[in-house]
């Protein structure tokens, strides 16, 4: 028989990088762990950015509230100072963030520069694991490390370009982390959710042309919503899914098995 509390966040604690605005995944997630009972730390990229990020943070009655550039030496780091002042321990942390330089990003990826893939893959992939070495040491029960990934990591998708290999590493970096952190009790997942209308997204040639085809090929006939992927992520902090790790889940409406 389960126990009720291995399906909630009750005095639990989560981290969430990467909220832009009121349609970001990880908006989703942080509302999906804060109704389970979650206590929250949100941040935001700078001083642009706040301006959206806040009024979410304000909703969500979060207990931290700061900047995090994760390109600029010594921001992560305030914000895990921060969480032991605030809490002295962290459960759950999700890095739901992503960039590339726009001709990088709209090229070829034979024509990709090195500076360009470099920075990519130090904001989209190495800042998580960089991230995870700092939870680390604050999940003194164990926790969640959860990354946001995309289906362009496993199969080639038109217009997702030098992304994919990025998040092919980003896949990767997961199951390594999971192997590391596991005898800790911290599990480690990707989360690759179909074609999701967000600010991020819109930075991709043709994506709602992505999107109507994907929605179309789903064998549930729909693509995912900000709150469906919120759910599954929440799902994997649970007690309930202290067994799984290392995986990358797929919320997608089934998208990712056609051929």
């Amino acid at each position: 028989m389960f126990d009720p509390s291995d399906r909630s966040l009750e005095g639990k604690t989560a981290l969430i990088l990467g909220v832009a605005n009121e349609n970001s995944i990880a908006y989703g997630c942080a509302k999906a762990f804060k109704a389970l009972g979650a206590r929250l730390a949100i941040t935001y990229q700078n001083d642009k950015a706040r301006r959206f990020v806040e009024p979410v943070a304000e909703a969500l009655e979060t207990d931290i509230f700061m900047p995090c550039d994760v390109q600029k030496s010594g921001e992560l780091e305030a914000v895990f100072e921060a969480i032991d002042q605030q809490w002295g321990r962290l459960d759950a942390a999700l890095h739901s963030i992503a960039f590339a330089p726009k001709e990088d990003l709209h090229g070829r990826l034979a024509d990709s520069s090195p500076e360009g893939f470099g920075l990519a893959m130090d904001i989209s992939c190495h800042s998580f694991i960089r991230m995870a070495r700092l939870a680390e040491s604050r999940m003194h029960e164990g926790g969640t490390l959860i990354a946001m990934s995309y289906y362009g990591a496993e199969k080639v998708v038109h217009s997702y370009n030098l992304m994919g290999p990025v998040k092919a590493a980003l896949e990767c970096s997961v199951r390594y982390l999971a192997h590391e952190l596991g005898p800790k009790g911290i599990r480690v997942h990707a989360i690759s959710p179909g074609p999701v209308k967000t600010r991020a997204a819109s930075g991709l040639k043709h994506f709602d042309e992505l999107m109507e085809s994907a929605a179309k090929r789903a064998p549930r006939g729909q693509l995912a919503s900000i709150e469906d992927v919120g759910a599954a992520t929440a799902f994997l902090t649970l007690n309930v899914a202290r067994l799984i790790t290392g995986e990358t889940i797929y919320v997608d409406g089934g998208y990712h098995i056609m051929g």
